[in-house]
């Protein structure tokens, strides 16, 4: 089974080891056809602390590495600039 790869910016950098990923989907909705914009968080896990608030980051899917955590930073994309 492939394993999910999404691209995100990062919301929270307060944790150890730990980033929280804004994944932004936008669908139709069933019913009234209009077009809807969904904002899902995700713990991913950050080994070396690199990742800042702001930064684009892309995510993918991992064993379970805690209660919250099934998610690892694959590569930074764009740092933030001006800070």
């Amino acid at each position: 089974m492939a394993k999910k790869i999404f691209t995100g910016t990062v919301v929270s950098d307060k944790m150890e080891k730990t980033v929280v990923v804004a994944v932004t989907r936008l669908f139709q909705h069933p019913t009234y056809k209009k077009t809807v914009k969904k904002v899902e968080r995700f713990k991913a896990h950050d080994e070396e602390n690199r990742c800042k608030e702001g930064d684009k980051v892309v995510i993918v899917e991992t064993r379970p590495l805690s209660k919250d955590k099934r998610w690892r930073v694959a590569q930074i994309l764009g740092e933030e600039a001006g800070k």
